[in-house]
């Protein structure tokens, strides 16, 4: 009996092991760069390879208090400790967390990369925070944030905005950026959900995957001296904790965790991406730094990927200061480690070097995965060249900073921009009318950037974008000066929180607009990242309800502009208004960009990449389950939505209109191996230009697991003149309509599926279910 039952054993271990070995290399092996790693891994000491798998400030090298006395410099003794004693293989981060010029990051990379080479023979590699552009170097180009990008439902200016970023990045001598960020913005409580590309989990994969593509180059093995590497994050399930509070837990059945959190990492994973950083909270109870089954099983062995993982900031000392999973940091460093966590952004001591070593010594973390981890890190160096060129020049990017690559930026504002009402079409305006231009928002380069600009919570954008137009400076310029009033009535405390609003004077707005033909009202949020951006009430604040409805009083035309990171429960004050714009956080060219659409030089393209909530206690996304029934309300192309929204998933107006005719599938009946091709006509029967996001939905009609009442399945964007029509393709693997079922496999289900796009509709039926034994399909 026990041979029997160890025969039977040995053959489960045996498929498990070739379901594994069939499972191609997520990125292709180059078998010259790993000849170069495992050569140099076998002359690597413990300390070495520990050494490596540490990540420091760049605060921690500099001379105490230089950079208030002119400017950060590097402290040579503590480079010693650093690099000669500790033999650290990263650092990360800007000085005093404030961007610096490309010049003077070619200084520092300089001599961190000489000290590196002569101490240890091995490049460091630097990392920042580009998140919408070049947050950290002065000078350089600001995108729109990633929400306003995935709003824009256009791959192509994804792809640009990473290749310019990348670019302007290398300028800098910085090899590596801890983005595209992926979460799932699926709480509009959330403080970080301007930072993705909104709540869709094929958006996140569709731009997440396309910006892998535009920062590293098509060929991740060799990443090229215009590209940089990414990290992608932060895996997984961040963007939804139970709370809306950041890194706090998250509560996510194993089915939504594999079918719509793991699908962005899953796409940027198969695009090349060289590295991931992980979720500072936790997932169903279990930390994601402490995941054996979510880091080495999910990430690195299902999808063979060779890449590597990096905490985020001193997340593993939160696994016992916070989490309390471990008693002391020697515990939490061995619970991570093993975990599959590679590299620690400490990001501040050394003594995660000390303690590993300790661990290894008695035999709590085994050499073999301190050789696994090491291995990773040399890899992604060897990929980036930075054995053979640690450090660019500036000179050689001539295009840092170009008016080439902020007009990228402008499209990329103008596109992402969401018109959510126009009544009467009292937008665009009409020639020679008074505009009397309020709000907090009115007149700051802080709020339209957001978080990682400049700084970390982005408060001094005013004085380092100050070459580029506020909304009120934009107005004036492209109406003129003597036909924009400037009255804020409401402005922010911009030496407090970012919640702080300054007394209100109300009273002078409402007198400046009786001189006004009609009311920009901008209103919103101040600038925030991360846990400091935490709220409690989701109702925009009282100030600002205030000034729009003693404006309304008026009776002149009031159009609100919406400029925050997360949507703001307006819906008291939204039917005072003819028309509404969501501009969300739009960046340096944002300005600008609003006024070309305001004017009709633009025409508004953007829809909107989340459900906006209508009340605090209302909230949820547009894939909600049948049984969440509370009425019928009219959303995005008219159908039948049973959750409240003010403005639904996917929903956005045009200055012209839009006709979808002869919407058709090639196959009405399929099975899991096939692919389906619809098309559809698309009109412009309108008298201007415009261009539309053709949306692809489904909805499984019966499921063995309720299903969601609609999923996005592809978009595409066009672009057509007045009278003109395209037919539209839209191509999806029928694989696409499958879902994770109850026992964790996924599995497509014989039965008939509802597809739309736009207000047509059509039908078609998998003849047989089939279900999966591969973690992904």
């Amino acid at each position: 009996m026990k041979l029997i039952l160890i025969s039977l054993l040995a053959v489960v271990l045996l498929n498990a092991c070739s379901t594994k070995d069939k499972t191609e290399p997520a990125i292709a092996k180059d078998e010259a760069i790993e000849q170069k790693v495992e050569t140099l891994l076998k002359e690597m000491t413990l300390e070495e390879k520990i050494g490596q798998m540490t990540q420091l400030a760049i605060d921690v090298l500099g001379q105490p208090g230089s950079a208030n006395r002119g400017g950060f410099q590097l402290s040579e003794a503590l480079m010693d400790s650093v690099f000669g004693t500790y033999k650290v293989g990263s650092i990360l981060n800007t000085p005093g967390a404030t961007a610096q010029t490309k010049e003077k990051w070619q200084e520092i990379i300089s001599r961190i990369q000489q000290k590196s080479m002569d101490e240890i023979g091995i490049p460091c590699i630097y990392g920042l925070d580009q998140i919408h552009g070049s947050t950290y170097i002065l000078n350089g180009t600001l995108f729109p944030q990633p929400i306003n990008m995935g709003a824009s439902f256009n791959r192509s200016l994804v792809h640009e905005a990473a290749v310019v970023t990348a670019y302007e990045t290398k300028a800098g001598s910085v090899p590596w950026t801890f983005c595209p960020t992926v979460d799932l913005g699926r709480d509009a409580r959330w403080s970080r959900m301007w930072e993705d590309y909104g709540e869709d989990a094929y958006v996140n994969a569709e731009m997440g995957s396309t910006a892998v593509v535009g920062f590293q180059g098509d060929n991740p093995n060799q990443i090229g001296s215009k590209s940089i590497a990414v990290c992608m994050k932060h895996y997984m399930g961040y963007g939804t904790p139970y709370s809306g509070k950041d890194r706090t837990p998250a509560i996510i059945s194993k089915q939504e965790l594999r079918e719509k959190h793991f699908a962005p990492y899953l796409e940027a994973v198969r695009a090349g991406a060289l590295s991931v950083m992980v979720n500072s909270g936790t997932v169903n109870g279990v930390p994601v730094h402490a995941s054996y089954e979510l880091l080495t099983e999910w990430l690195k062995e299902d999808l063979n990927w060779d890449g590597m993982i990096l905490t985020d900031w001193a997340d593993i000392n939160n696994l016992y200061t916070r989490e309390k999973v471990a008693k002391d940091k020697k515990e939490a460093i061995k619970l991570a480690i093993n975990a599959g966590i590679d590299m620690a952004m400490e990001p501040y001591s050394w003594d995660f070097c000390v303690i590993l070593k300790e661990l290894v010594d008695e035999g709590e973390v085994k050499m073999s995965r301190i050789d696994d981890a090491t291995r990773r890190i040399l890899r992604m160096k060897y990929r980036l060249g930075l054995f053979e060129t640690p450090v660019f020049s500036s000179e050689d990017y001539p295009l840092f900073g170009s008016e080439e690559f902020a007009n990228i930026a402008l499209k990329s504002a103008e596109e992402s921009m969401v018109l959510l009402k126009n009544d009467n079409n009292v937008l665009p305006l009409s020639p020679g009318r008074k505009i009397l231009v309020t709000g907090p928002n009115a007149n700051s380069m802080r709020t339209l950037n957001g978080g990682w600009s400049y700084t970390w919570q982005g408060k001094r954008a005013d004085e380092f974008a100050s070459a580029h137009n506020t909304i009120y400076e934009a107005f004036s310029s492209k109406f003129g000066s003597d036909k924009v009033i400037y009255e804020p009535g409401v402005t922010y405390n911009n030496r407090g929180n970012y919640w702080e609003e300054n007394e209100p004077e109300i009273e002078k707005a409402v007198a400046a607009a009786r001189n006004a033909d009609v009311i920009f009202a901008c209103i919103g949020e101040n600038s925030y990242c991360e846990t400091p951006g935490n709220l409690s009430d989701l109702t925009l604040s009282e100030n600002q309800l205030n000034l729009v409805k003693a404006l309304s009083k008026t009776g002149k035309p009031i159009v609100l502009i919406l400029n925050s990171g997360r949507p703001r429960v307006i819906n008291d004050i939204e039917p005072l208004a003819k028309a509404v714009v969501n501009i969300m956080l739009p960046g340096n060219m944002g300005g600008n960009a609003l006024a070309n659409l305001v004017s009709g030089e633009a025409n508004f393209s953007g829809k909107m990449p989340y459900s906006y909530p209508k009340a605090v206690n209302s909230l949820g996304s547009y894939d909600y389950k049948p049984s969440e029934h509370t009425g019928t309300m009219e959303g995005a192309y008219n159908y039948n939505s049973q959750m409240t929204f003010q403005w639904a998933f996917g929903y956005g107006l045009s200055y012209t209109d839009f006709e979808y005719l002869n919407f058709s599938v090639d196959k009405t009946t399929f099975t899991a191996n096939d692919e389906l091709t619809f098309t559809i006509d698309v009109s412009n029967t309108g008298a201007r230009a415009g261009k539309e996001s053709v949306l692809l939905f489904s909805s499984d009609l019966v499921a063995s697991l309720t299903p969601d009442v609609r999923r996005l399945r592809n978009f595409e964007k066009v672009e057509l003149q007045p009278g003109e029509t395209k037919t539209v393709q839209l191509t999806i693997k029928s694989s696409d309509l499958a879902f994770v079922g109850y026992d964790g496999k996924w599995v497509l289900e014989e039965g008939e599926f509802k597809m739309q796009a736009g207000n047509q509709v059509l039908t078609i039926a998998c003849t047989e279910t089939k279900k999966w034994e591969t973690p992904n399909i």
